[in-house]
């Protein structure tokens, strides 16, 4: 593991597999690298990519400190230049977010891949009500980080029984252990769930290659959505992953992700 100051004097933790071009990963809400996606990702991707992984700030092994949109764009700004000044970025879910907000400030994303943010464009899905974001922050203040990570499993569909299910088994307590940065992700995605068109003019600055992926197997509501966000950026393209969810398996998005950033 290395560390990372960010302008505002966070450590943040990452690592560093593999070799060729640099390609940094963002984890979505409640992952990092011990409990997420980022490390299958990291290993398929390895032989071809310097494939920077890290924890997001209060996650894992990077610091506690009070985070914004704008801190976290901070974070990734300071882990593109200790990868030497420009990257290939890829986001997952309200990571994609974050990607693309840090790629518009001008982080030196080279290229960027999203893969299915999270968003409510159109009415296949219920808007998410317009408090979501003060009703997270009300909990994770009141430190009912069960009742946090409940309430986000509602917000994207996981049925009461599957709810009750993952409260029986060990990751339920790492899910409670990071639900005070559930907030983190929502501000990252306020405006953005209401069921309305995506603004035109919000990105333009993101002007690189840009993927935008959605699985196969994904409801509408969010195939609906990345289609919309491909569609808005200024030099984008859209694909799906046949058969994926939006748990998608690494060794099914990693020829994707190969594919659109060695080419």
């Amino acid at each position: 593991m290395s560390t990372v100051l960010s302008p505002d004097g966070t450590r943040i933790a990452y690592e560093v597999a593999g070799e060729g071009p640099p390609l940094l990963i963002v984890d979505g809400a409640m992952c990092y690298r011990d409990s997420g996606p980022s490390r299958p990702l990291a290993a398929e991707l390895s032989a071809d990519f310097t494939v920077f992984t890290y924890d997001r700030r209060s996650r894992g092994e990077s610091a506690v400190a009070e985070s914004s949109p704008a801190r976290e764009v901070e974070d990734i700004a300071a882990l593109v230049k200790e990868a030497g000044g420009a990257a290939y970025v890829f986001g997952a879910s309200s990571g994609a977010m974050l990607a693309l907000e840090a790629a518009n400030t001008g982080v030196g994303a080279t290229k960027l891949a999203m893969y299915e943010p999270p968003l409510i464009v159109d009415a296949e899905h219920a808007p998410a009500p317009e408090s979501a974001l003060a009703d997270m922050r009300t909990l994770v203040a009141q430190d009912r980080r069960g009742d946090a990570v409940t309430a986000f499993m509602r917000s994207v569909d996981v049925p009461g029984f599957g709810i009750v299910m993952m409260k029986m088994l060990p990751a339920w307590k790492k899910l409670k252990g990071v639900a005070h940065t559930l907030p983190y992700d929502l501000a990252l995605l306020e405006g953005l769930r209401q069921g309305k068109p995506l603004p035109q003019d919000r990105w333009t600055s993101a002007t690189m290659p840009t993927l935008v992926a959605d699985g196969g197997r994904s409801p509408a509501y969010m195939r609906n959505g990345a289609a919309a966000m491909a569609s808005v950026l200024p030099n984008a393209t859209h694909t799906t992953v046949p058969g994926q969810t939006h748990l998608v398996k690494a060794k099914a998005l990693a020829p994707v992700l190969r594919g659109f950033f060695l080419t």
